[in-house]
């Protein structure tokens, strides 16, 4: 059995192809690329011969297996252990929003289904909804109608869109809208199944959601309040 997560990688921009051939080579197909600027205190920045610079910023679902292969390939091809040139790090994943949804993240790496990883006692989880631009009113309309109190959207550009046909049975844009949205873990299955009835792969907005345990949070005080 393997375990899920999601991979989170933030590059220096012009480093990006070096480490989308290495998950390519891992069978990790299924990504979004967000742009970001990585920042740090002037005298960090001296002593370590660095500056401002353009970022990347990738996420992908992988098995436990598939991370492996990527962490000893980032750190053997890309060097990403030497200071300014990325970090990658994963995070477990608690439910996904579909077999299909399932087998399209994974693509072509190898996965048995377990037990789901949600960490005990967690209380809430954070929602992530992928959608075609343009959509995010739609998948918010779906997720306040289960309960939701609020997302934040940030732009993303999909890659191995062309696997939804092959697992989905349709075809995705690649132009994407990423959704987080914070809840509390008793009401996570209602806004899971609301947006993928109201926004889902059948819908124009072609959403994809899953979760991801949160062990701690602040300045959620009114939902806080109510349990």
């Amino acid at each position: 059995m393997n375990e899920l997560f999601l991979m989170i990688s933030i590059l220096d921009r012009a480093r990006l192809p070096e480490a989308m051939t290495i998950y390519r080579s891992q069978d990790i197909l299924v990504n979004l690329i967000a742009l970001g600027r990585g920042t740090a205190p002037p005298g960090a920045l001296g002593m370590l011969g660095l500056r401002d610079s353009e970022k990347a910023v990738t996420f992908s679902v992988v098995t436990d297996e598939s991370w492996a292969g990527v962490k000893k390939a980032l750190r053997k091809e890309l060097q990403i252990d030497i200071p300014g040139v990325g970090i990658g790090f994963t995070v477990p994943m608690a439910a996904v929003g579909g077999p299909r949804e399932l087998r399209f993240l994974l693509a072509g790496q190898r996965y048995e289904k377990g037990e789901e990883s949600t960490m005990k006692e967690t209380t809430h989880e954070l929602l992530l909804v992928i959608c075609n631009q343009g959509y995010s009113e739609t998948v918010m309309d779906a997720a306040r109608s289960a309960g939701a109190a609020g997302g934040t959207i940030v732009h993303a550009q999909g890659t191995g869109m062309e696997q939804a046909e092959r697992f989905l049975g349709i075809s995705l844009a690649s132009e994407k809208e990423l959704i987080f949205i914070v809840t509390r873990s008793a009401e996570r299955n209602g806004i899971m199944q609301a947006i993928m009835r109201d926004a889902g792969p059948e819908s124009k907005a072609k959403a994809i959601v899953f979760s991801l345990p949160v062990t701690d949070t602040a300045g959620l005080r009114l939902l806080e309040d109510e349990d």
